[in-house]
């Protein structure tokens, strides 16, 4: 799944005026409907590990990726042209 958050987002106000910055609550919310898309019946229940390694700015588009793991969890990884900006571990749920 891919996504772009546009520039007049309501979250982008105060995230940095001038320089702003796709809040990480925005990209998990993303990476919550790519789980739901790629896992029909399964919910994000909670987060195990999350890694912020690079902004992602409005405009960009940004990769959203998912394997499942054993256990109830699912990877995911976030990119843009390759460069890695969030990844980690969630819990699932039956939805």
């Amino acid at each position: 799944m891919q996504f772009t958050i546009p520039h007049d987002h309501p979250a982008l106000p105060g995230h940095f005026p001038g320089n702003p910055l796709v809040p990480g609550v925005v990209i998990l919310d993303q990476v919550a409907a790519a789980v739901a898309q790629a896992l029909p019946g399964w919910r994000v229940a909670g987060i195990r590990k999350l890694k912020f390694l690079r902004p992602l700015r409005p405009g960009q588009p940004c990769a959203v990726s998912c394997a499942e793991a054993k256990g109830g969890r699912v990877r995911f990884r976030c990119t843009v042209g390759g460069a890695l900006v969030a990844e980690g571990n969630l819990e699932l749920a039956p939805a």
